[in-house]
């Protein structure tokens, strides 16, 4: 159940932030897989940094700040026509 629980979080993580980042994204499903990966990088940067934030919304925030990160970092190679 956990992986159930950690891939929706994911899921809904992308879209948020493929919501505050506005031209940014890479589409619905994009934004998701992204929000899946970026769950990975905030609950690393907040480890990182010591920071906790616990329960669901914590869980929530952290995937979504690194989804924000993840889709900047990723814009900034991405390549612009």
């Amino acid at each position: 159940m956990n992986i159930v629980y950690f891939l929706l979080i994911g899921l809904l993580s992308g879209w948020i932030a493929g919501m505050l980042m506005k031209g940014r994204g890479f589409g619905l499903l994009g934004n998701m897989v992204v929000g899946i990966l970026g769950a990975v990088a905030g609950g690393f940067l907040f480890d990182l940094v010591g920071l906790t934030w616990g329960g669901t919304l914590g869980a929530i925030g952290t995937s979504v700040i690194g989804a924000v990160v993840l889709l900047f970092t990723i814009s900034l190679f991405k390549k612009t026509n």
